[in-house]
């Protein structure tokens, strides 16, 4: 039996052995197609989430007064039950390096080195959150696969717009650092300007309309000067969204271009509105491949 990897982080995973306990291993902790391997998984789910409770409740005084015994011991059951699991990983691989130095590898390392730190300073158990990252796994249980193109489409579409992007921010960085030097002169240290970063500071949160009001203008031509930041702040949101669907639509239509294929001369790149073949006239078959 060969259990081929599923995702692309599972590509520094290499197969387990062909048969015996490991093939059986393998399949249960790194599959998800019977029965046996989303048992594992929803246990896993149920365990890291409830180590990451443990940890949280962890800090509130008062139930660290009541129960704090309580939550040592379930933390380090939970610590012994993540190590055995991250020892069985590296077991079920025939390359447990090249796992153990994988993004998910590191995490399940990562996810255990907290508790056994307590043992050499303390405050080391509030890094247990850090195992919320393995929530990422619940894609394999809840057979996300399908997200996977997806997410390449978004990714292709940002690297398109990303010339347009870094011109836009470019642009906001040099009107941040104009405005955040002007509001430093007609303000000044009297009026918490103390310096041109913290009015860089201050113009960024009023660019973007947070407004926390820690720092606020004193005189007139400031406040004149803040009225016009904030206009300006509303009219450059719209300017990524509108760079990145404008991508992104380009994306989706030439991705349904280039799957429209005719299925008697097998002619592609067909536009999304046509209903017959440009080159041997047989109707298309409407949405997606015709192959």
């Amino acid at each position: 039996m060969n259990v081929q990897p599923r995702f692309p982080f599972d590509s520094a995973i290499a197969a387990a052995a062909q048969h015996g306990w490991r093939a059986r291993w393998f399949r249960i902790i790194f599959g998800h197609d019977d029965t046996a391997s989303r048992l594992f998984d929803l246990v896993l789910m149920v365990a890291i989430l409830a180590s990451i409770l443990v940890a949280v409740l962890d800090t509130v005084d008062d139930l660290h007064a009541r129960l704090g015994r309580a939550f040592t011991l379930l933390e380090w059951l939970f610590t012994l039950a993540f190590t055995a699991e991250y020892l069985a990983r590296l077991l079920v691989v025939s390359q447990p390096r090249r796992y153990a130095f994988s993004f998910f590898g590191i995490v399940d390392l990562v996810a255990v080195l907290p508790t056994y730190l307590t043992l050499l300073a303390a405050g080391g158990q509030h890094l247990m959150v850090v195992r919320a990252l393995r929530i990422l796994r619940i894609f394999r249980v809840l057979k996300m696969t399908r997200y996977v193109s997806e997410a390449d489409m978004l990714w292709s579409t940002f690297l398109r717009a990303r010339p347009k992007i870094l011109v836009f921010f470019s642009t906001i960085l040099t009107l941040v650092l104009i405005f955040g030097a002007l509001m430093y002169l007609i303000e000044g240290p009297e009026n918490g300007y103390t310096s041109i970063p913290r009015a860089m500071y201050w113009a960024v949160v009023t660019m973007t309309t947070v407004g926390f009001g820690d720092i606020t203008p004193h005189t007139t031509l400031g406040q004149l000067v803040t009225s016009l930041i904030m206009l300006l702040g509303y009219c450059i949101i719209a300017v990524p969204t509108g760079i990145f669907a404008a991508e992104l639509a380009s994306g989706m239509r030439q991705a349904r271009q280039q799957r429209r294929a005719c299925v008697g001369c097998g002619l592609e790149g067909h536009p999304p509105d046509a209903r017959y073949c440009r080159g041997c006239g047989m109707p298309l078959r409407e949405g997606g491949s015709d192959t």
